[in-house]
């Protein structure tokens, strides 16, 4: 059997959405679609609102993971993306995946690195 080295995206993103970045709730929803649409399994979640504002959320896949961390007051968002399914090539899952994130922040690309591992 062939060994497919897993996806993990590492990076943080600028947006000037700041309403986007206070609550959990709109990602949430996002992220659920984003599972579904890609056939990945959801273990369990943990999302934490902050006060004033800014969110952080895990969600734990067979797959791996999805995180994010949301700094409202900077404008920033660090998101980390990791698909380690050996099964398969996980870079078109992990490259939409973050595409649609990107989308919903209407954001900007401060710093991401991928890594094969």
């Amino acid at each position: 059997m062939h060994y497919n080295k897993g996806t993990h995206l590492i990076a943080t993103l600028h947006t000037t959405e700041h309403q986007l970045l206070n609550t959990f709730e709109a990602f949430r929803t996002l992220t659920e679609n984003l599972i579904e649409t890609h056939q990945l399994q959801k273990l369990g979640e943990v999302y934490h609102n902050f006060l004033p504002a800014g969110y952080t959320g895990v969600v734990c896949l067979s797959e791996s993971h999805l995180s994010i961390h949301t700094w409202p007051e900077h404008g920033k968002v660090n998101v980390d993306i990791y698909l380690s399914n050996y099964l398969r090539n996980n870079d078109g899952t992990v490259n939409k995946i973050y595409s649609a994130i990107k989308e919903h922040f209407s954001a900007t690309v401060e710093q991401e690195q991928y890594l094969k591992r």
